[in-house]
């Protein structure tokens, strides 16, 4: 990844781009859970029954149905509405709600959060105002996971096609965020090969 200064047309452009490509997208997205040894370590966090939000839940497969499939009360979020309309299909009595996770403002608070291919979205100065944004969203003792990139810096990807935005802050520096905010790092592997190369982190809000 790079420190050039983030794209703010391209991260701008990421939620247009899942509003325009979201049957594309959720036809086209691995079922093959190659993520399930980091769920079953994010569940194992997790009361029996608790209740999780999946920040861009997208389609909701497979995480959210994955997490429905064990039990978790479920409430899915996305900021894009075509995502959201597939999720509703799947589970029409599921909680799915629009909404942005930049500005999440919710009444209550979770036993865990999870932001998986989804947080690496917002540029470095976004992801450093929504991890308090977060941890105010978590139980005492609730989990965090989400997907990162293995150093600081900003890469473009694509989805369908298109062009969108990603980027990341140092483990250092999430680790430092964390513990101001009231959480301890607990877990940091940057592309997991058995997890299709994610980098992917777990943190813990104490008690």
């Amino acid at each position: 990844m790079t420190d050039a200064p983030a794209d703010e047309a391209l991260a701008a452009g990421t939620q247009g781009v899942y509003e325009r490509n979201a049957e594309g997208y959720d036809a086209r997205r691995s079922r093959a859970l190659f993520e399930a040894r980091w769920l079953r370590r994010f569940a194992s966090a997790l009361p029996e029954g608790g209740h999780v939000l999946d920040l861009g839940c997208g389609s909701g497969r497979p995480i959210a149905g994955w997490l429905i499939g064990e039990g978790f009360r479920l409430t899915g979020a996305d900021f894009s509405e075509p995502m959201l309309e597939l999720a509703r299909a799947r589970w029409p009595k599921g909680d799915w709600r629009l909404a942005d996770m930049r500005t999440l403002d919710y009444p209550e608070t979770f036993d865990g959060i999870i932001g998986w291919n989804s947080f690496f979205h917002l540029t470095r100065e976004e992801q450093r105002a929504c991890l308090p944004r977060l941890a105010r969203h978590l139980k005492p003792g609730g989990a965090l996971m989400v997907t990162v990139g293995p150093e600081a810096g900003e890469v473009a990807g694509t989805v369908e096609g298109e062009p969108v935005f990603h980027a990341s802050l140092s483990p250092a520096e999430y680790a430092t965020i964390l513990e101001a905010c009231g959480m301890r790092l607990r877990a940091f592997i940057a592309e997991d090969p058995d997890c299709d190369f994610h980098s992917v982190l777990i943190a813990r809000r104490n008690p």
